[in-house]
């Protein structure tokens, strides 16, 4: 390009590659994991090394902390219904104002948790979120607290084990239960699970040592996830191991894992695994110690994660006894509550769960206005709509530099365009004369580029807050938007529902983007018209691009941005109406 366009157009470029960058780079396809072709790995019996630590045999258990292993068979059976599953063990239940469920007695396993504030449609009419799922269905998720021992003549509790029940026999807010287990060696092991009215687990374990001897003892906690089918493909969105540890956020992909397994030794921290709007999280005491792995591992044919975490060695005195304390979250990721537990258990970082990116510093209050405005507002469409317009507040001065700078720039196009015919066989000398006319003028063409650099960081917070926040999912506004989480479901292509046919996903454009793409529209003629023909029919093409590209994002950042054009249109041509007003042009 040379000088002249670039004077004219190279703002207008600028905003448009950078807009491109943040709605469309950074996509991936989806990576299905293939077929290993590795046999089931089989059970083993715990080993024991020279040196008196404990080591893992080959198991399609995870490696714990270098400790031993839970044995469980990993067979070829075809999976089953979880009202199957449930029918053939023993449990006890689960009941809270957020939660219902089972917990398995055999081996106390956490495999059975429906969210029950939480809907698969946002109209209320499917399913109730389910978490967690027993093993042997057709996508096992579940959770493990156990004991691993220094010696393999020492029986433990493990995933196997049937506990007893004593007293309660239905977990609620304000009934905990009780679990016991005598191993026959002396060692009586009880533990005691409560929840709170949200997403928190409590499992409190005591171990009274009966024997005349002395034991050292491990604690440990598991999550087991066989392979996820929708992982999304987004950059900007972390689903996978997740975690804080050694001071630092872990975060890995699930195909990650195949390859090999990750380890950290930290003290202080949690790890789990996430979804977009899920997440379940082992949380050690903060001031001890503990050995994090995350790895992968085969069910049959399935890929199966694990995510653990051992203690160190708890010894045990004879007559003596010990207490350890894990928490477990299993739960929706709402951001107020991660804080809550952060603030009250001491947890590190524990709102990171929330996967707010690079941006976090802006992120995180962004997330905090949308979600006061939304409550004082009733509707989070409304909040939204306020944001838009306290960051345009907040940006005014920047902008109305930038909008005065392509004012005087499209009052010059006349005069550019004489240059251009006058010095059309001589480049050098049409720069020259440009360089002259902007310093005579008074008009630096780059004058409108720090404004948007400057929003940059903002809008990505925003997008951000926007595509991961729970608080946004199936949150309505006016009209036909029910799910500002999902795209406008109205199409262009269907006359709005008038036309009986399903078309094909690049041709489902709602009444939103058609606005978008008007109002993006307008603002461009706002804009100084490239003096290139080419160029120009490149920028009347974008506003089409971008209304097909964002037919299938969110409603709500489809109406934000709306809603953006419309302020800066209107916010554009005063100014350059004041503008013209002053230079006397019209």
């Amino acid at each position: 390009m040379n000088q002249q366009d670039g004077g004219n157009t190279k703002n207008m470029i600028l905003a448009m590659g950078l807009t491109l960058a943040v709605l469309v780079g950074w996509s991936v396809f989806f990576d299905k994991p293939q077929d290993s072709g590795q046999e089931p790995l089989q059970e083993t019996m715990h080993t024991e090394n020279a040196g008196g630590k404990p080591q893992l045999g080959n198991t399609n258990a995870p490696r714990i902390g270098g400790a031993p292993s839970l044995p469980e068979s990993a067979g070829l059976v075809p999976p089953k219904t979880t009202e199957q599953v449930l029918a053939t063990s023993k449990r006890l239940t689960l009941k809270t104002p957020s939660l219902e469920g089972s917990i398995r007695l055999q081996g106390a396993r956490l495999d059975d948790l429906i969210l029950i504030k939480y809907n698969e449609k946002s109209d209320k009419s499917g399913k109730d979120i389910t978490l967690l799922s027993p093993d042997k269905t057709e996508q096992p998720y579940f959770a493990d607290f156990g004991w691993l021992a220094s010696a393999p003549s020492i029986r433990v509790p493990d995933a196997t084990t049937l506990w007893s029940l004593k007293g309660n026999k239905t977990l609620t807010q304000n009934s905990p239960v009780m679990l016991t287990w005598d191993n026959g060696q002396g060692l009586l092991f009880e533990r005691t699970i409560s929840v709170d009215d949200n997403y928190l687990f409590t499992i409190k374990d005591h171990v009274q040592n009966a024997s005349a001897q002395d034991v050292d003892i491990y604690a440990y906690a598991m999550i087991t996830r066989d392979e996820i089918k929708d992982v999304s493909s987004f950059f900007i969105l972390h689903e996978g191991p997740v975690g804080y540890l050694e001071d630092k956020l872990i975060e890995h992909k699930y195909d990650d894992l195949n390859e090999k397994q990750e380890t950290y030794n930290s003290t202080g921290g949690w790890a789990g695994l996430t979804d977009k709007y899920w997440l379940t999280a082992l949380i050690p005491p903060q001031d001890l110690p503990f050995k994090t792995t995350y790895r992968h591992g085969l069910n049959g044919k399935a890929h199966r994660y694990f995510t653990d975490y051992v203690s160190p060695a708890v010894s045990l005195k004879a007559g003596g006894s010990a207490e350890y304390t894990t928490h477990f979250y299993a739960g929706a990721k709402v951001l107020d509550l991660l804080d809550s537990y952060e603030e009250k258990l001491g947890i590190k970082h524990f709102d990171l769960a929330v996967d707010f990116g690079w941006f976090y510093f802006l992120t995180k209050p962004i997330f905090h206005i949308l979600t006061a405005t939304k409550d004082y507002l009733g509707n989070f469409g409304l909040g939204i709509l306020l944001l838009t317009v306290l960051l345009k507040l907040l940006f005014f001065p920047l902008a109305n530099k930038s909008y005065r700078s392509m004012a005087r720039m499209k009052q010059l196009q006349p005069k550019m365009a004489k240059l251009k015919e006058l010095h059309k066989d001589d480049k050098m000398a049409m720069n020259q004369a440009l360089m002259e006319l902007y310093k005579k003028e008074k008009v630096n063409p780059m004058a409108g580029c720090l404004p948007m650099i400057v929003q940059i960081p903002v809008f990505f917070a925003l997008y951000k807050v926007l595509f991961v926040s729970i608080e946004m999912r199936h949150a309505p506004f006016y009209g036909w938007i029910n799910d500002l989480s999902a795209p406008d479901p109205t199409n262009l292509f269907t006359l709005f529902g008038l036309i009986p046919w399903d078309p094909p996903s690049f041709l489902q454009i709602g009444i939103w983007p058609l606005i978008m793409g008007a109002t993006m529209f307008f603002q461009q003629r706002l804009n100084p018209a490239p003096t290139d023909p080419m160029q120009e029919k490149m920028f009347m093409l974008m506003p089409l691009v971008f209304t097909v590209m964002l037919a299938s994002f969110p409603a709500g950042l489809v109406i934000y941005w709306a809603w953006n054009n419309t302020l800066t249109i209107a916010q554009q041509w005063t100014i350059m109406r004041m503008e013209a007003k002053r230079t006397g042009s019209k």
